[in-house]
């Protein structure tokens, strides 16, 4: 983000309202609850991603542990039906085990159901209390509808060495996604 200094919540928004990624009442709803730093500048990139979905256009697959990949990811992918919409339906989660343990990883299967048709996900689990960030994403693609113009972006941001960071997903039009990088200068990894 070329000018991090100038990033607040309020800014925000402010543009994910014009670009109509949330409603007026989304966008004043999520600015009140952030009343006692809406104008304080976001000290880092990370944190303005992460605005993104306190507002609602955006999810995060966490880094760190969750409490389990058997019920974490039916969760995870309530939570993009959400932001999507909910117009695709998303049920009978579960996770399908590989052979073995989790020494050097664990090849399993993200299964559900969308729109009552099968999908299956390779995951790659290294244990019990970690997502696989590529199956997520996967997964999370699944949640917006066939005919919405809308697609999941992971955004990009620099990270530090050594520090688990979450995977910001964004539902966007080619042109939110154009805005979002033109005016808050948001990079994205697909």
């Amino acid at each position: 983000m070329s000018n991090i200094s100038s990033m607040t919540y309020a800014r925000i928004g402010a543009i994910l309202h014009e670009i109509g990624m949330v409603s007026e009442a989304q966008m004043h709803r999520t600015l009140a609850e952030a009343a006692n730093y809406a104008d304080e500048p976001l000290e880092e990139h990370g944190e303005a991603a992460c605005a993104l979905e306190e507002f609602g256009a955006a999810i995060s697959v966490h880094a760190d542990d969750i409490d389990s990949i058997h019920y974490d990811y039916a969760t995870l992918l309530e939570d993009a039906v959400a932001v999507a919409g909910g117009r695709a339906a998303i049920t009978d989660v579960r996770i399908v085990e590989g052979e073995g343990d989790f020494e050097g990883g664990r090849l399993d299967q993200l299964a559900f159901e969308r729109d009552g048709k099968p999908v299956s996900i390779l995951a790659d689990h290294l244990a019990e209390d970690y997502f696989d960030q590529g199956a997520a994403g996967e997964a999370i693609a699944e949640t917006a509808h066939d005919d919405d113009p809308r697609t999941w972006r992971c955004l990009d941001f620099a990270r530090q060495r050594h520090r688990g960071y979450d995977s910001i997903m964004v539902l966007a039009t080619p042109e939110q996604a154009q805005a979002l990088q033109t005016r808050l200068a948001f990079t994205f990894l697909n």
